[in-house]
Order: C-alpha cells, then sequence, then structure tokens
C-alpha cells in the first residue's frame, strides 16, 4: 500500500513518517509534501491508498487538499485543532488524529487503516468529539477544611496519586479527588501534554528537553526545580529541543 504525508512542519512530517515505518514497516511513504496545493497534486498523481494530511496548511487546506484525493484513498486528517472534526467526517475520513499524536493513538490508527471499520464507528467518533466538554479552567483542591480553586494555566504539571492526582504549581502542592485519567479528558490537549503514564506537563512550562546517550528525556520546568522524566512512548514530542 501506497501512503502520503502532507505537513506543514517538516520536522512533524518527518517524525510520522519514522513512526510509520515502526507501526507499519510494509506501508511505502511514496510522497512527503508540505502545503495544500502540492498535497492535492500528489493525491491526484500518485493515487495514494492512504493519505495522512495536516488540516491547515499554506496554500490550501487538508480539507480541500483531501477533495483531490481518489475515492478508494482513506484520508487520515492529523491536526490541533479539534473544531474542524464535523468538516473532517463529512469527508468521510478513515481516523482524525489530534497533536501531539501519542504512541498509542498512532498504533490504533494503523491497526484501523490495516483492518477497515465499518461506517458505525465513524459515526461513535463524531458524536465522541460532538460531545466533548470545553476545557477546564478552574480546578477544585480540598485543602483542609477549604475548596481552594486553582487556575489551570497556574498548574505547571500533574501526577497520578492512586486515585488522586497531585497538582504542583508555582508555589504549592495539592491533592485533587479525582484520577489524572479523568482531568486528562478535560484538560485543553494543546496545553498539556501526557509526557509519561502517571505525568502530564503544563506545555508552556518547558524551558529545556535534555536528552542522555542512552535515549532518556528530562524535562526541565520554568516554576518547578524538579527534573520530570518523559517516557519512550513520549520522547518524540520533545526531539526537536
Amino acid at each position: 500500500m501506497k501512503a502520503l504525508i502532507a505537513e506543514d512542519e517538516i520536522h512533524l512530517a518527518e517524525d510520522l513518517k519514522r513512526r510509520l515505518a515502526l507501526h507499519w514497516p510494509e506501508l511505502e511513504i511514496a510522497a512527503v509534501v508540505h502545503d495544500g496545493e502540492a498535497a492535492a497534486d500528489a493525491l491526484s498523481r500518485i493515487a495514494p491508498d492512504i493519505a495522512f494530511l495536516d488540516i491547515r496548511m499554506p496554500g490550501m487546506s487538508g480539507l480541500d487538499a483531501a477533495r483531490f484525493a481518489p475515492a478508494s484513498c482513506r484520508v487520515v486528517f492529523v491536526t490541533a485543532y479539534g473544531d474542524h472534526a464535523v468538516a473532517a467526517f463529512e469527508q468521510a475520513a478513515a481516523d482524525y488524529l489530534l497533536k501531539p499524536v501519542s504512541e498509542e493513538r498512532l498504533a490504533r490508527a494503523v491497526e484501523r487503516l490495516k483492518r477497515p471499520d465499518a461506517p458505525e464507528f465513524l459515526l461513535s467518533k463524531l458524536q465522541q468529539l460532538l460531545r466533548k466538554e470545553e476545557p477546564l479552567r478552574l480546578l477544585r483542591a480540598q485543602v483542609g477544611q477549604e475548596v481552594r480553586l486553582v487556575e489551570v494555566k497556574e498548574v505547571c504539571y500533574l501526577q497520578s496519586a492512586d486515585k488522586y492526582t497531585a497538582v504542583f504549581t508555582r508555589e504549592s502542592e495539592l491533592l485533587l479527588r479525582t484520577p489524572l485519567r479523568e482531568l486528562c479528558a478535560r484538560l485543553d490537549p494543546e496545553e498539556f501534554w501526557q509526557v509519561h503514564r502517571s505525568i502530564v506537563v503544563n506545555a508552556r512550562q518547558v524551558i529545556a528537553a535534555h536528552h542522555d546517550p542512552s535515549g532518556k528525556v528530562t524535562l526541565t520546568l520554568r516554576d518547578r526545580p524538579e527534573k520530570i522524566a518523559v517516557s519512550r512512548s513520549h520522547a518524540h514530542l520533545f526531539r526537536q529541543m
């Protein structure tokens, strides 16, 4: 099978190509392009079986470029913006990946592409996206007999603590009676990145990523002294730092 990658950020395009090679070695990446018009041309000329299209690209959006895809081509939109979900599924997208795409999520997408799902999956996926709540703006933490309100933007990182979640701000450490998994579903994925199974960081807090010779990555945060370990499955998020 042949695939096309259209992504205006060159390093993200190369990263996706590399990761696809790991998850699907048999897939041939026939072309990698970096703007919408080049994507439309490649879709018409190469007629790939699968196209991974960024939505916001120079010249022409991925949504517009997708109209040049042959009927047999399965289109996967890869974007940092969830507000294009309806338009994507109106074009019968095979999947819709939100950046930063985790290794686990990419692996699930590959499995679906290898074994095409029934149309009911697409409808279910769209309904989930449409039902998505507004991102959290305030956290409520119990401190003694008081309930303290913490603005999400003040959070440096969150760490799972059994059935609770520890919240670290510049000046305090608080405990929430909500599991990290539930919080993740309501945090803005553009601002909060999962870097470990038990840790989510505020991306605006990351000022440096240290790569040691063994490939391990640790993060330095702006307002916290501790170093944050990044799991191997999330290290790709900081490859360019």
